[in-house]
């Protein structure tokens, strides 16, 4: 085959090459959104429980952990600009005392839906937890 005559076969091979790869990287770039957006929202989760043990276990009662634990996780994920639509912060205060714990776990709906190339589902729920020593020489109220 001489030189001309392979240049007229491969005429095209490059649109073709970009038409089958384009599709494969979109569907990359979508998946890595979806990754990166998952992993914010878990690093995110996981603050906010976080503050919101820290809240409960610094309470003078049990009764008052609860609450001051969905107003901590509440501020917590407002404060970082996260939208979930619901979240549910639940506390145990079984082992509310000195030296007890208190442990808080935060779930969040995180929203998929934008993410529309790929048939996902329009949300997903995650969850993070976290633990906190109350203080041994704080005064609790009975």
């Amino acid at each position: 085959m001489t030189p001309i005559s392979r240049v007229r076969a491969e005429r095209g091979a490059a649109a073709t090459e970009l038409v089958l790869v384009t599709p494969l990287l979109l569907l990359l770039l979508v998946f890595a959104t979806l990754a990166g957006r998952l992993a914010g929202a878990r690093g995110d989760l996981v603050g906010a429980a976080r503050d919101a043990a820290r809240a409960a276990s610094i309470q003078r009662s049990a009764v008052a952990a609860g609450p001051a634990a969905q107003a901590a996780a509440q501020a917590t994920l407002a404060d970082q600009g996260f939208s979930c639509a619901s979240v549910i912060v639940t506390t145990d205060i079984d082992a509310f005392r000195r030296g007890g714990t208190v442990s808080v776990e935060v779930s969040c709906d995180v929203d998929l839906s934008d993410l529309s190339p790929l048939p996902l589902p329009g949300s997903q729920t995650l969850s993070a937890g976290a633990v906190e020593v109350v203080d041994q020489f704080r005064g609790l109220d009975s």
